[in-house]
């Protein structure tokens, strides 16, 4: 039997172990066409059957409303950190941002190549452990931007700022979409690299409210428009075929389970049972993240010293827990449980470190 250990790396992430079984039962022989799905044609019936598939099932498990069109395009969120500004932006008004950290500050800097961005708050003054309250946007702004959870320092928006009528959200949920139910309708745009907790690396989902689309100018090159992905159901180009019917598994698996508000169940309490763990150490695991802003995806705390940290990496990675280390630029551990860990993965890491403090304290 082949051995699996508890993959913590927040992406790309854990994927379902059934979802990873039915590709390899699949990938020689895909519905009896005696090809690959890597090696079909993406202009093929059996392939658009995936492609439209795919976007029934984010539609029915997300419950997107007919005005708003699914795209499967490459890039990954930085992509999209300057494609939704070249989409979006409108000439004489400002472009609005919230700093919530590191992916904000990318999505930002993207941003100031096309026009005026205003950063309307800011967590910085407390390195970036909060999500903000209050947050006003103008009524001239070409749009607001929010990232939904910042992967680096353990941080989500747990309830949605409101904008002015006519100021359409854009929001990043590369990391926490699906994690709860949401509104679709709150937003005019919604994008995430699908290597976090949708699929594997390769594809990213661009959720875009239709009356937004013919915004872009026509100075813009083609394959950055979406209005050229949505008139070609995002196959203008040769799309990630195998990316896509990957997400494609994973929302049918997702859809068995329960759907979005089962995920969000079973995602607060496995979260609740780490936070758990950190706050009843007595200080010997200290959360990073606020308590009221803290991440149902991304748990982000320190210990006593880096050397202590390493040691709790090592020891961990030898009883199957992986990817514990920190991000490169923050250092300190960070958990990442995103849909696909199970609960059995973070009892077992829960039970790990407890039994890390009672030796190391």
């Amino acid at each position: 039997m082949t051995k699996r250990v508890y993959n913590f790396y927040a992406g790309p992430a854990t994927l379902p172990l059934p979802v990873l079984k039915k590709a390899q039962e699949e990938l020689l022989d895909f519905h009896g066409t005696g090809m690959s799905i890597l090696e079909i044609s993406h202009r093929s019936k059996e392939y658009d059957a995936v492609h439209k598939k795919a976007s029934e099932l984010l539609r029915d498990l997300m419950g997107i409303p007919s005005e708003y069109k699914v795209l499967w395009l490459q890039g990954g969120a930085s992509t999209q950190f300057f494609m939704a500004p070249l989409n979006l932006q409108q000439a004489g008004k400002p472009m609005e941002y919230v700093h919530t950290g590191a992916w904000a500050k990318k999505a930002i800097k993207e941003a100031k190549l096309y026009g005026e961005v205003k950063i309307v708050a800011s967590s910085e003054d407390k390195k970036f452990t909060y999500i903000p309250k209050n947050v006003t946007f103008s009524g001239n702004a070409a749009f607001a931007h929010i990232t939904g959870n910042e992967t680096i320092g353990g941080v989500e928006w747990q309830q949605w700022p409101t904008v002015p009528s006519g100021v359409p959200l854009v929001c990043d949920m590369s990391s926490n979409l699906m994690d709860k139910v949401i509104d679709v309708k709150k937003f005019g745009l919604i994008y995430a690299g699908a290597q976090k907790n949708l699929g594997p690396a390769g594809v990213t989902v661009v959720i875009v409210r239709e009356d937004l689309i013919n915004r872009v100018t026509e100075t813009v090159p083609t394959m950055l428009k979406y209005k050229t992905h949505v008139e070609k159901d995002s196959l203008y180009n040769t799309c990630p075929c195998f990316s896509i019917y990957l997400c494609e598994l994973v929302l049918e698996h997702l859809k068995a389970l329960g759907g979005v508000s089962a995920m969000e169940k079973q995602n607060r309490k496995k979260a609740q049972l780490v936070y758990d763990v950190i706050d009843h150490s007595n200080g010997f695991y200290r959360g990073v993240a606020q308590p009221d802003s803290r991440s149902l995806m991304n748990v982000t705390f320190n210990l006593a010293t880096p050397e202590l940290e390493a040691k709790c990496v090592e020891e961990a990675k030898k009883n199957g827990l992986i990817g514990l280390k920190g991000h490169r630029d923050v250092g300190g551990m960070r958990a990442s449980i995103y849909n696909a860990m199970s609960l059995e993965g973070v009892e077992k890491l829960c039970a790990f470190l407890q039994e890390f403090q009672e030796q190391n304290q």
